[in-house]
């Protein structure tokens, strides 16, 4: 089992409108924390998240969160 990349041990803090967004769980992408394809090639694949209004979120940094896309705090233990 491929571990991912850890990009940052904290979230991304952003105000998100409402739309379907493509989390990054592998930790590759250079458009963190969303998706852009350079899983390609791995076991991992995008989380896809659908954001029914605008709201506050704190995307995972770490990529090792079990609530997927959305930070738990788990970087703390990394």
């Amino acid at each position: 089992m491929e571990l991912p990349k850890i990009v940052q041990k904290k979230p991304y803090f952003m105000d998100v409108t409402p739309g379907t967004y493509a989390f990054c769980t592998c930790g590759l992408s250079v458009k963190d924390p969303y998706c852009d394809g350079s899983h390609y090639g791995t076991e991992f694949k995008p989380h896809i998240v659908t954001i029914e209004e605008q709201q506050k979120v704190f995307w995972c940094g770490c990529k090792h969160s079990k609530h997927g896309a959305f930070c738990d705090g788990e970087h703390k233990k990394l």
